[in-house]
């Protein structure tokens, strides 16, 4: 098994700033679970998964950061790398933002940021897995240079699995 550099956990762009988590973003990371029409998660469920999150990156070397607009500092949403339905070598890339901050391009942008620090990590490619009903992620994935690679059904629908060479 190839062994991969560490992905930067601090990335910067024109507009974002992408971070490691901390316990303070609890109250922002349910309000944004909350926008997915499942209810408001508790407080201590949401610091349980941030908690779960730090583990994973200190386990696997990638990471799911928060993403904060530079000039406001406001926590818009998540960034970042997961093994999902994929694996260490060829993670997912995986993003959420709240439905404000939606049609600025902020997710491309991020993503962007987060293709950059997969492929200084030595990987050679990354997946993403989108419900096929979500169209405006589909689009932000063909933006990135992401092609269909297959679809797949589970019991919430279908899954489109997508995929992009990062040499």
């Amino acid at each position: 098994m190839p062994t991969y550099e560490t992905m930067s956990f601090h990335l910067e762009t024109e507009r974002l700033v992408l971070r490691p988590w901390a316990d303070s973003d609890a109250g922002d990371f349910r309000a944004l679970l909350s926008e997915r029409g499942n209810g408001t998660p508790p407080l201590e469920e949401a610091r349980a998964d941030i908690a779960s999150l730090l583990a994973a990156t200190a386990t696997t070397g990638i990471a799911l950061l928060p993403v904060q607009r530079r000039d406001e500092g406001d926590f818009i949403g998540y960034c970042g790398l997961i093994i999902g339905r994929s694996t260490l070598e060829e993670p997912e890339i995986a993003y959420e933002l709240f439905q404000h901050a939606h049609g600025r391009g902020y997710a491309t942008e991020a993503a962007r940021a987060v293709l950059a620090a997969a492929a200084a990590t030595g990987r050679e490619r990354l997946w993403s897995t989108v419900r096929a009903w979500n169209a405006p992620s589909l689009r932000v994935l063909e933006k990135l240079g992401f092609a269909r690679h297959h679809v797949s059904t589970d019991d919430r629908g279908e899954v489109v699995w997508l995929t992009r060479p990062l040499s």
